[in-house]
């Protein structure tokens, strides 16, 4: 199904039934990635999963922007009049779901995140690196997001009011500093760093991630 939102139509499918879960995807993804979690979740949630923009069946755009992609939440939300979604965002994913809590407390009923930074210092240099010689032969302005974006400030982390569980794996491409700073500041959020667990691993394709939902969500 497509929505119009601000300047772009996005794309995203819904299934199941209940309390309503928003699944958003990384950078250079869409909402596939979540494709071994849709059975289990769907059978106690509405789940609703977009694609970004820019990203697989959704419209594009010249230039990429974190503040630009909450808005699109923000909007997805009140077309599809969603209440009280909790929402669960991975990597560029994540970072959107902190701009949005912060930017509207108590939209969001939860809020759980998984790799996000809130600099681009806060990625490792094993992630920088490679990331700058990428964009240095292909100019991608995805590649540009994460090279120069987010710039979340510690007044913003302060103001989320949403029930707030933040993970990475253990092996993670985002300082653990940085992820242990994320849950500091947030009021009350809780912390899970997954031991042996890359970026990724726990969540692309993978039912792990149905299980932390359900165990954050259910309990």
């Amino acid at each position: 199904m497509f929505v119009q939102l601000n300047s772009i139509k996005m794309y995203y499918k819904r299934y199941g039934s209940g309390r309503p879960l928003i699944l958003l995807h990384g950078n250079g993804e869409d909402h596939t990635i979540f494709r071994e979690v849709i059975k289990p979740l769907s059978k106690n949630f509405t789940l609703y999963l977009p694609d970004a923009r820019g990203h697989g069946r959704s419209s594009g755009t010249e230039e990429f922007h974190y503040v630009d992609m909450a808005s699109d939440m923000l909007q997805f939300i009140k077309k599809l009049r969603i209440e009280s979604p909790a929402f669960y965002g991975f990597s560029d994913g994540g970072i959107v779901g902190l701009l949005l809590a912060s930017r509207r407390p108590g939209l969001l009923s939860h809020l759980i995140i998984s790799g996000a930074n809130i600099n681009p210092g806060g990625l490792k240099a094993e992630l920088r690196i490679p990331l700058k010689i990428s964009y240095f032969w292909s100019r991608d302005p995805k590649v540009k997001l994460m090279l120069t974006e987010p710039h979340i400030s510690r007044s913003q982390l302060r103001a989320i009011r949403a029930k707030t569980l933040v993970l990475a794996g253990g092996r993670d491409l985002v300082k653990e500093s940085q992820t242990r700073e994320i849950a500091r500041l947030i009021p009350r959020a809780r912390l899970r760093i997954l031991k042996g667990e890359s970026h990724e691993s726990y969540v692309v394709h993978n039912k792990t991630l149905a299980e932390i939902i359900e165990h954050e969500l259910l309990r």
